[in-house]
């Protein structure tokens, strides 16, 4: 399983919108083969930063599964036009985990 990190600076002011619009998409990329679970969190100190953070069976999911699919031009449609500048998005194999 690996993870995808993207920190996503969305266009202050429109922090409210952005967040309507990814409850509309969350639905698109949790139907995707490969897909395991999703979170989205915002930044306390830089309010108009999120934090997206996908786990995958493969990063081969994402890129060829998710972003290969006619699915991912309504995730963009949705998504894409709030960010200034575009996201990076990296990917991540857990290495370490600290038991609970």
């Amino acid at each position: 399983m690996i993870l995808e990190h993207a920190v996503l600076p969305v266009v202050p002011g429109r922090e409210t919108e952005f967040e309507a619009a990814f409850a509309e998409a969350a639905p698109i990329i949790a139907g995707m083969p490969g897909f395991v679970d999703l979170r989205l969190s915002r930044s306390i100190e830089t309010p108009n930063a999120y934090l997206l953070l996908v786990h995958w069976q493969s990063v081969e999911a994402h890129e060829q599964g998710f972003r290969g699919s006619p699915e991912y031009g309504r995730w963009r449609e949705l998504l894409h036009g709030f960010y200034e500048p575009f996201p990076l998005v990296e990917h991540y194999r857990e290495v370490l985990r600290a038991p609970a």
